[in-house]
């Protein structure tokens, strides 16, 4: 496995590689079918200017997220387009069988050699509830001690490595290595590279241990950032797939041609996101009507808190925003996910940014 497929390519002026997360937002007044288009429009969008991966994130029981499905939504995303890597950010591990993960991105794989990522998450993308009918189990079972079993699992899937006498020596994620040893095989023994996802110490910690590259979610928990990546850092082990640490962070971020709607649109967020943790998720919401509703004091403190770990405003600002992001943190890429009521304004928001950094414009 090649480095470069982790490491991304700095263009123009951006400090660091940029690149994409994707919720395929969906809008009030807007369908999951809409949603989605502007995921295959934002794709192209961003291969063309320079972005150097997309991811979709596993979220479930959301009606204002429709990516539930990633693998599924990135082989429609690979069919549009060329270059840009894509991945997941990420498979919520614990929700899946390790081989059904692996069957999955060996199937993305062979349909775009050398262009899949596969994060992987060990929180649930969910409530309680919800998980557990994912997994048809009432035990939630992401503890600590299971998670590293289950990666092992699911990476002994994609190298198809299980030692003699392991019960699972006999079966093959397909496609995959097998194919390439069995009477008359040309596949690849190459799998995507694995990432781990995280917004604690936990998976900073065993992604330094294991020497794989590392995403924190800097957008919904800003106060861990800086002490999850010192971890990582601290706790690297050179490994087969990198000898020195590699850590994107996530980015909520939302530049608009007039600032006034940025502000508009991360409030709309913020109600939404308050919506969601007090146990009401819904479509995100026209600003125009969260401009009419009336919050306590609690609420709005919650909207103040969240908002403010969002960088929103002109391209020019949102830049600013970006670089000094990067130079607190010193992450070795941004993955940006832009929030809007409506598709065309997180189109607009990727294009703000990638002209205020002068990326490539085909």
């Amino acid at each position: 496995m090649s480095a470069d497929e982790i490491r991304g390519t700095t263009h123009g002026t951006a400090p660091v590689p940029l690149s994409v997360l994707d919720l395929a937002t969906v809008g009030a007044g807007s369908t999951a079918g809409d949603a989605l288009r502007t995921s295959v429009a934002l794709s192209r969008l961003t291969e063309a200017r320079g972005f150097h991966r997309y991811w979709i994130a596993e979220h479930h029981s959301m009606p204002g997220v429709a990516s539930s499905s990633p693998a599924v939504i990135l082989a429609h995303l690979a069919a549009n387009t060329e270059r840009i890597r894509l991945g997941s950010g990420g498979v919520m591990l614990p929700n899946h069988a390790p081989l059904v993960i692996a069957e999955q991105f060996g199937t993305l794989e062979a349909m775009a050699p050398g262009r899949i990522d596969l994060g992987l998450g060990r929180a649930p993308g969910t409530d309680g509830a919800t998980a557990a009918a994912l997994r048809r189990s009432e035990t939630l079972n992401e503890g600590a001690d299971d998670f590293p079993q289950q990666l092992a699992e699911l990476t002994r899937f994609l190298d198809d490595d299980f030692p003699d006498g392991h019960p699972f020596r006999r079966i093959h994620a397909i496609p995959g290595p097998v194919q390439g040893t069995t009477a008359g095989g040309v596949q690849s023994a190459h799998r995507p590279p694995i990432w781990l996802l995280g917004s604690s110490g936990f998976s900073a910690r065993l992604a330094g241990l294991l020497g794989l590259p590392f995403a924190f979610a800097h957008h919904f928990s800003a106060q861990n950032t800086v002490p999850a990546l010192d971890l990582y850092r601290q706790t690297f082990r050179p490994s087969a797939v990198l000898t020195e640490p590699y850590a994107l962070i996530g980015v909520s971020a939302l530049a608009t041609d007039d600032e006034r709607e940025a502000g508009r649109q991360t409030r709309a967020m913020a109600v939404n996101m308050l919506r969601l943790r007090t146990g009401r998720p819904g479509l995100f919401p026209d600003p125009a009507d969260v401009e009419k509703q009336e919050l306590g004091a609690m609420e709005e403190e919650f909207i103040a808190s969240w908002t403010a770990n969002v960088i929103n405003g002109t391209a020019g600002e949102v830049r600013s925003g970006l670089d000094d992001l990067q130079k607190r943190t010193g992450a070795d890429e941004l993955m940006i996910t832009s929030h809007a009521h409506r598709g065309e304004l997180r189109l607009r928001s990727y294009e703000l940014i990638a002209d205020a950094y002068g990326l490539p414009t085909a």
